[in-house]
C-alpha cells in the first residue's frame, strides 16, 4: 500500500496527521510506504518572522479570535502528547521548507526532514523562512548542512515541489492534510488512529477482493 500525504510544515492539523497516521500504520499488519507531497496553506511572501499570533490576528478577525482558534488544536494535539507553542512560532513562506524536505528524500530522509522542520517550527519558534536555519535542521538530523545550504541557494528543487502543488489543483485538494491511498481513495483531515487503521483496512480488504476477481 502507499499513501501519497499531501501536507504543509505549518498546518498543525498535518503535524498532528503525520503523528496519527504513523500510529495506525503501526498497528497494520500490511506494508506501507509514505511520501509526503508538497502544500502551501499560504504561498504568500513573509518579508519577516511576525509571530503567527500576530498574523493570524490580520487574517482572521483580530486578536482574540486567532488566540481562540490555535488555543482549540493546541488543546487537541496535547490530547495526542503533541507539543504546540504558539507562543514562540513565527510566520513563513514553507516553500523552501518543501524544497529541503525533497533534497532529503534523495537521501531516503524524507518522513525524518518532515519531522525535525514541524519540530523546529512549533516547538522551538525556529524561523522555516530562513535558509540558514533550514540548513541547520538538516545537520541536527545529521545531514550535511552546508550542502543542504548550498542546495536551497540554487534553484534545485523548485520543479519538485511546483509538481506538487499543481497535481494537488488538479485533484481539487483544498485542505490538509489530504492522504491519498494507492493512488485511488482519499481520506481527508487529521483522522483518530482508529479511524485511519479502520481506512486502510477497509482498503486492503476491497483491493484483496479485486484482485481474487
Amino acid at each position: 500500500m502507499h499513501i501519497q500525504v499531501w501536507s504543509d510544515v505549518v498546518c498543525p492539523w498535518c503535524y498532528l496527521g503525520k503523528i496519527r497516521l504513523e500510529k495506525a500504520i503501526a498497528s497494520f499488519e500490511g506494508d506501507v510506504t509514505v511520501t509526503y507531497r508538497a502544500y502551501q496553506l499560504d504561498p504568500s511572501p513573509v518579508p519577516w518572522p511576525m509571530p503567527i499570533k500576530e498574523a493570524m490576528a490580520a487574517k482572521v478577525g483580530g486578536r482574540e479570535r486567532a488566540e481562540e482558534m490555535l488555543a482549540h488544536v493546541t488543546s487537541i494535539a496535547a490530547g495526542d502528547g503533541i507539543r504546540l507553542d504558539y507562543d514562540r512560532a513565527v510566520a513563513a513562506n514553507t516553500f523552501d521548507s518543501h524544497r529541503l524536505i525533497a533534497w532529503a528524500a534523495g537521501q531516503e530522509r524524507q518522513a525524518d526532514m518532515l519531522a525535525a522542520l514541524q519540530r523546529a517550527y512549533f516547538v522551538d519558534g525556529a524561523d522555516i523562512g530562513s535558509r540558514p536555519i533550514l540548513a541547520a535542521v538538516a545537520g541536527s538530523i545529521g545531514l550535511d548542512r552546508d550542502a543542504a545550504l548550498a542546495y536551497l541557494k540554487s534553484e534545485a528543487g523548485r520543479d519538485a515541489v511546483d509538481t506538487d502543488l499543481a497535481e494537488a489543483r488538479e485533484l481539487g485538494i483544498t485542505s490538509v492534510p489530504s492522504f491519498v491511498i494507492d493512488g485511488k481513495y482519499a481520506v481527508q483531515g487529521a483522522q483518530e488512529p482508529a479511524a485511519l487503521l479502520a481506512a486502510l483496512e477497509e482498503i486492503a480488504r476491497r483491493e484483496a477482493v479485486d484482485i481474487d476477481r
